[in-house]
């Protein structure tokens, strides 16, 4: 049976964009955001019917965690534009840590929490936010792809003629495959421009669509690069649809660690909808 809400109110929200992956982000401290109302939540991304965005972020207050309030700024929620909560967002998290700094929560650095643990920040100049990413403690190397979970599940696969390539078409294919179920997986594809430049396509899952950039496919590929012996960097320029992100890593054993995602988080606008 389906929930139906009724509201009367107007919200708050501001607009962000890392490299092209865009969201609506909402200071959610005091709690009064209905975020059980998927529909709504759907209908705000809307492109057409909403404000836009491939997802929407709560900033809210970490109640909810046993991590020490001395040292977590705040919490970060992350929705697709489906509706639906979802797993760790690169891209959303440098945002929302712009977000914060904008809200006067933080100044140069910060820890906070999401749903994949804590995510320590440096906001440096121009914009650009250095996050750090979890630890990567497993690369699973097949013939054709390579899989990993950089805070979400990514599916790596090198192809040629990337600029041509029918990454929607493709990346459904596989998102819905047998091969990772209901649950499904982000998908990625990548050309080679030097040993430590790649560009980059996503699909993204919750989004089912391509996205102009994807923060933990941009992790994810990188690693997997290094990984399969494409790069023998652990620095990696990586250019997407929508701009350009460095990751930087530490390899220790079979683990990844101090993994950094470095790329800028823009402010678009702000504004008001009732809802």
């Amino acid at each position: 049976m389906q929930t139906t809400y009724f509201y009367n109110m107007l919200l708050q929200f501001f607009k962000y964009h890392g490299t092209g992956n865009d969201f609506v982000m909402i200071d959610n401290r005091l709690q009064t955001f209905p975020k059980n109302d998927t529909k709504l939540i759907e209908k705000l991304c809307h492109r057409r019917f909403g404000i836009g965005a491939d997802g929407l972020l709560l900033l809210e207050n970490d109640i909810l965690s046993d991590a020490s309030a001395a040292t977590v700024d705040f919490r970060m929620v992350y929705y697709n534009s489906d509706g639906n909560e979802s797993s760790m967002c690169g891209n959303g998290g440098r945002c929302i840590v712009a977000f914060a700094k904008k809200l006067g929560i933080i100044a140069d650095r910060t820890t906070f929490i999401a749903t994949d643990g804590l995510h320590h920040a440096t906001l440096l100049e121009n914009d650009i936010i250095s996050l750090q990413m979890k630890d990567v403690d497993e690369v699973k190397i097949n013939p054709d792809y390579i899989f990993l979970n950089t805070g979400s599940p990514h599916h790596v696969t090198v192809v040629h003629d990337l600029p041509n390539y029918d990454v929607k078409t493709n990346g459904a294919k596989i998102r819905y495959s047998d091969l990772y179920g209901k649950a499904g997986s982000n998908v990625n594809f990548v050309s080679a421009k030097s040993a430590t430049h790649f560009v980059l396509r996503t699909y993204e899952r919750g989004v089912e669509d391509e996205t102009l950039s994807c923060g933990t496919g941009a992790t994810a590929t990188a690693i997997a690069m290094h990984a399969i012996g494409k790069t023998k960097s652990n620095q990696i320029d990586l250019d997407v649809q929508g701009g350009k992100l460095k990751v930087s890593f530490e390899k220790n054993g079979e683990i990844y660690q101090n993994v950094l995602l470095i790329g800028p988080a823009t402010f678009v606008f702000k504004g008001e909808v009732e809802i």
